[in-house]
């Protein structure tokens, strides 16, 4: 795990690590958004607020489980997160990522809303 000067510490002291933008390999990237739960992660911060509360997510899995998503999803460069208090929050690294691989994101992103619409039983 990387350590460069986007560690973010928390007040409490807690850190967390972060590739810099030009860490982010394309392969690692791939992987972490290739799992349903973390593409469903990608999904919701893409839709929601800038900021959201990894408590926000109604994900089908353990707490254990989702924190390991989310560190995933963070150690290839997809999402920051910070602290606020006692929430640990989380936002899509889009800047990084349209830089670093021009229309990746959108384009995982169009697919991964195709595929949930076609997913969908029509009434």
């Amino acid at each position: 795990m990387p350590t460069t000067e986007h560690d973010v510490a928390a007040p409490t002291g807690r850190r967390l690590t972060h590739p810099s933008a030009e860490e982010i390999r394309l392969e690692t990237v791939l992987h972490a958004m290739a799992d349903p739960i973390r593409l469903t992660i990608v999904r919701e911060l893409a839709d929601g607020h800038a900021d959201m509360a990894c408590i926000a997510f109604d994900l089908p899995v353990s707490k254990s489980t989702t924190t390991h998503h989310f560190k995933v999803l963070r150690e290839a460069g997809v999402i920051r997160q910070h602290y606020e208090g006692t929430s640990r929050m989380s936002r899509l690294r889009e800047a990084d990522l349209e830089a670093r691989f021009p229309g990746l994101l959108a384009a995982v992103l169009e697919a991964a809303r195709r595929s949930a619409h076609a997913a969908t039983p029509s009434a």
